[in-house]
Protein backbone atom coordinates (compact mmCIF):
# COMPACT_ATOMS: atom_id res chain seq x y z
CA UNK A 1 0.00 0.00 0.00
CA UNK A 2 1.51 3.35 -0.96
CA UNK A 3 -0.40 6.21 0.65
CA UNK A 4 0.48 9.27 -1.43
CA UNK A 5 0.39 11.81 1.86
CA UNK A 6 1.31 14.78 -0.74
CA UNK A 7 3.59 17.67 0.79
CA UNK A 8 3.96 16.20 4.21
CA UNK A 9 6.22 12.73 3.56
CA UNK A 10 8.13 16.04 1.51
CA UNK A 11 8.10 17.81 4.42
CA UNK A 12 9.32 15.13 6.91
CA UNK A 13 12.08 14.46 4.35
CA UNK A 14 13.47 17.85 4.64
CA UNK A 15 13.14 17.96 8.30
CA UNK A 16 14.75 14.73 8.98
CA UNK A 17 17.88 16.24 6.79
CA UNK A 18 17.94 19.24 8.72
CA UNK A 19 18.23 18.07 11.58
CA UNK A 20 20.91 15.44 10.38
CA UNK A 21 22.58 18.50 9.48
CA UNK A 22 22.41 20.39 12.55
CA UNK A 23 23.53 17.44 14.36
CA UNK A 24 26.73 17.06 12.29
CA UNK A 25 27.12 21.09 13.03
CA UNK A 26 26.94 20.73 16.63
CA UNK A 27 29.15 18.29 17.08
CA UNK A 28 31.91 19.97 14.65
CA UNK A 29 31.25 22.83 16.95
CA UNK A 30 31.77 20.84 19.91
CA UNK A 31 35.43 18.94 18.87
CA UNK A 32 36.33 22.11 16.95
CA UNK A 33 38.35 23.49 19.71
CA UNK A 34 39.87 20.44 21.02
CA UNK A 35 41.04 19.52 17.46
CA UNK A 36 42.34 23.05 17.60
CA UNK A 37 43.79 22.30 21.05
CA UNK A 38 45.28 19.46 19.54
CA UNK A 39 47.00 20.56 17.21
CA UNK A 40 49.08 23.56 18.71
CA UNK A 41 50.25 20.63 21.71
CA UNK A 42 51.47 18.83 18.26
CA UNK A 43 53.21 22.20 17.50
CA UNK A 44 54.82 22.50 20.71
CA UNK A 45 55.61 19.20 20.42
CA UNK A 46 57.95 19.27 17.37
CA UNK A 47 59.27 22.67 18.69
CA UNK A 48 60.59 20.91 21.82
CA UNK A 49 61.89 17.83 20.43
CA UNK A 50 64.15 20.27 17.97
CA UNK A 51 65.08 21.79 21.28
CA UNK A 52 66.18 18.61 23.01
CA UNK A 53 67.78 17.61 19.54
CA UNK A 54 69.80 20.74 20.08
CA UNK A 55 70.40 20.19 23.80
CA UNK A 56 71.38 16.63 23.71
CA UNK A 57 74.34 17.78 20.58
CA UNK A 58 75.55 20.23 22.70
CA UNK A 59 75.33 17.90 25.79
CA UNK A 60 77.76 15.81 23.58
CA UNK A 61 79.62 18.23 22.66
CA UNK A 62 80.46 19.33 26.16
CA UNK A 63 81.01 15.71 27.24
CA UNK A 64 83.70 15.40 24.43
CA UNK A 65 85.75 18.78 25.97
CA UNK A 66 85.51 17.48 29.10
CA UNK A 67 86.77 13.95 28.04
CA UNK A 68 89.68 15.93 26.36
CA UNK A 69 90.37 17.65 29.23
CA UNK A 70 91.77 14.93 31.02
CA UNK A 71 94.80 14.42 28.67
CA UNK A 72 97.77 16.43 29.92
CA UNK A 73 98.38 17.29 26.37
CA UNK A 74 95.30 18.94 25.95
CA UNK A 75 95.49 20.61 29.04
CA UNK A 76 98.90 22.13 28.24
CA UNK A 77 97.62 22.87 24.56
CA UNK A 78 95.20 24.97 26.11
CA UNK A 79 97.21 26.65 28.52
CA UNK A 80 99.56 27.61 25.58
CA UNK A 81 96.69 28.96 23.21
CA UNK A 82 94.65 30.94 25.97
CA UNK A 83 96.83 31.90 28.56
CA UNK A 84 100.22 32.47 26.80
CA UNK A 85 101.71 30.51 28.83
CA UNK A 86 104.94 28.89 27.84
CA UNK A 87 107.54 26.53 29.32
CA UNK A 88 111.33 27.69 30.58
CA UNK A 89 113.56 29.06 27.76
CA UNK A 90 110.77 29.10 25.25
CA UNK A 91 109.88 32.07 23.63
CA UNK A 92 106.39 32.79 22.86
CA UNK A 93 105.45 34.66 19.19
CA UNK A 94 101.74 36.05 19.40
CA UNK A 95 100.46 37.23 16.23
CA UNK A 96 97.68 39.72 16.36
CA UNK A 97 95.22 40.84 13.59
CA UNK A 98 95.65 44.31 11.62
CA UNK A 99 92.83 46.76 13.03
CA UNK A 100 89.84 46.81 10.20
CA UNK A 101 90.53 50.65 9.38
CA UNK A 102 94.18 49.99 8.43
CA UNK A 103 93.37 46.47 6.35
CA UNK A 104 90.99 48.53 4.25
CA UNK A 105 93.73 52.23 3.30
Amino acid sequence: MNVDLGIWSKLTKLVVGLLVCAGLVAITLVYLPQIQKNERYRKQILRLDDQIQKEETLAKQTREEIEAMRKPKAVERLAREKLGYAKPDETVFIFQQPPAAAATR
